[in-house]
């Protein structure tokens, strides 16, 4: 977060929800370096989200390492949206699974903000061939005496910020997506359950190759129904031999 002089005007600009998550992580790294207790993170907390403009942001983490003038790495350029992976209507915006199961995998589009539960149940989130609305997109995850498995393109850059209690909720280190990749943040908490993450490469299988086993399979099948036809002449014939009997 970057800390403008007091008499700076760009303090009176108007700060995104992406801004005050981004100053939130701050503080909860903190915490998690024992930096802050945990009620003076509780009371951070509630001032960042209750904050309007830059210059009500910036004080609450000034003290802070992040925020205190250390050198980070430069910003890289943003890539263009491609309009064939990023844009248009989410395919749905969450998913329940109650003593039973879900997935969303294939091409699917995601949404700004995924909400899943998974409450003695199991899930299934594959973005690996999906469709962004945003380029940027939050996966929040509630496991309950269940599990949910998320599998990312191996270009996005993934932030995991869950907890699990009892259970376990995966925070895979992620290197800064390539250019032109999403970004994917998986929040939420793990209770008695566990949430997993992986990245892999897109399906290597091509449509034609798909078409081939198709192909193959019926001409199979074919093949299997003529024997089994022949083999009921067979055994009518033999019927009929032992019935003139």
């Amino acid at each position: 977060m970057t800390d403008y002089a007091a008499d700076d005007p760009r303090n009176e600009l108007r700060a995104s929800d992406s801004d005050r998550e981004r100053t939130a992580e701050i503080l909860r790294d903190a915490a998690g370096e024992g930096r802050l207790g945990m009620d003076e993170l509780d009371d951070r907390l509630s001032a960042v989200y209750a904050a309007k403009t830059y210059g009500e942001l910036a004080p609450i983490v000034r003290d802070l390492p992040q925020s205190a003038g250390m050198p980070t790495a430069p910003a890289r350029p943003s890539a263009p949206a491609d309009p064939a992976r990023f844009g248009g209507e989410p395919t749905s915006t969450g998913a329940v699974a109650v003593l039973s199961g879900f997935a969303r995998k294939g091409r699917w589009t995601v949404p700004s903000v995924f909400k899943a539960v998974a409450f003695m149940g199991g899930g299934d989130i594959d973005m690996r061939e999906a469709r962004f609305a945003t380029r940027e997109v939050t996966i929040r995850i509630f496991a309950f005496m269940g599990g949910v498995g998320i599998t990312v393109p191996d270009d996005a850059e993934v932030h995991a910020t869950g907890f699990g209690f009892m259970g376990g909720f995966d925070h895979p280190s992620s290197p800064p997506s390539a250019a032109g990749g999403p970004v994917i943040r998986v929040k939420g908490l793990a209770f008695m359950g566990g949430v997993g993450i992986q990245r892999k490469p897109p399906c290597d299988t091509s449509k034609d190759e798909l078409r081939q086993r198709r192909d193959e399979f019926r001409q199979e099948l074919r093949a299997r129904k003529d024997e089994w036809k022949q083999e009921i002449r067979n055994h009518e014939q033999d019927w009929k031999h032992e019935l003139d009997r």
